[in-house]
């Protein structure tokens, strides 16, 4: 994941928006075929749920966007990073987290009152486990600042 992002910070702005573009939606295509598989909406609230479901992802979406250009940033300062930096870096990412979370925990109470809580209980398992692997992929994939 680092490798891409150091890749992709090396190219223009735009370039690199049309490939993290692409591997969203790829991986947008993936996930959603997952949802479907594990959280099986009944077929009368299915119509329902897709909708809750593409709202939440153009959201959660954005604030994928900016926890990569977050990324892309540390990509470029890791080497000299200044306790300043470093410290503007710990907010962003602590605040885009909070964010999903806030994100997620909205749509899991909108998912259990029109779906159910046995929907909204696979939703949210299969959210929080796609989470965690990303963020387990990216803080392994971090190298650590160097101290100056």
């Amino acid at each position: 994941m680092f490798v891409l992002l150091l890749c992709l910070s090396s190219v223009s702005a735009q370039s690199a928006k049309e490939e993290i573009d692409y591997f969203q939606s790829i991986f947008g295509m993936e996930k959603k075929a997952l949802m479907a598989e594990v959280v099986q909406p009944d077929e009368t609230t299915k119509s329902a749920f897709w909708t809750l479901y593409d709202s939440y992802e153009t959201k959660r979406k954005e604030l994928g966007q900016q926890r990569l250009a977050v990324l892309m940033d540390y990509g470029e300062k890791y080497d000299d990073l200044t306790n300043e930096q470093a410290a503007q870096f710990l907010k962003q990412t602590m605040t885009i987290k909070k964010q999903h979370d806030k994100l997620l925990n909205t749509f899991v109470k909108k998912v259990n009152k029109v779906n159910g809580p046995v929907t909204a209980m696979r939703f949210q398992q299969v959210e929080i486990y796609i989470l965690s692997e990303i963020r387990l992929a990216i803080a392994g994939g971090l190298p650590f600042p160097e101290t100056h």
